[in-house]
């Protein structure tokens, strides 16, 4: 037995007919606006280990330095700091190049610098 759905559209459509096209198109988009507005504050202010490997693949590290550096990361609560800034700030600290910065962090080193680095630090 096949349901048939009411065909309501007009119905639905009311408190939309006195709309011009221009009031239409507006509408439109600040209902995808307050749609969409959740998922791009939720991208922007979360993120995850696979999304920070991918960051430092991209910076030019091994998938095994990018491995290590985000697991020791994820371990001292940094991900929402991202890695790849991380990696940034802690060659800059040492004034090294950030690829050399990114291996010593691989390598288990340089995370108490880190630390500091972003201990207190709401903008980094």
């Amino acid at each position: 037995m096949a349901l048939k759905r009411e065909d309501d559209f007009e119905v639905r459509r009311k408190h939309l007919s006195n709309l011009s096209d221009e009031e239409l198109y507006n509408r439109f988009w600040e209902l995808t606006e307050e749609i969409v507005s959740p998922l791009i504050d939720l991208a922007y202010k979360n993120t995850s280990p696979s999304i920070e490997r991918s960051v430092l693949l991209r910076m030019g590290f091994s998938s095994l330095e990018a491995s290590k550096i985000t697991n020791e990361g994820a371990k001292l609560n940094l991900l929402s700091k991202g890695m790849g800034n991380v990696v940034v700030k802690y060659a800059k600290k040492n004034n090294i190049d950030y690829l050399e910065a990114g291996k010593i962090l691989s390598e288990g080193t340089g995370w108490n610098e880190v630390i500091e680095i972003f201990r207190g630090d709401k903008n980094c």
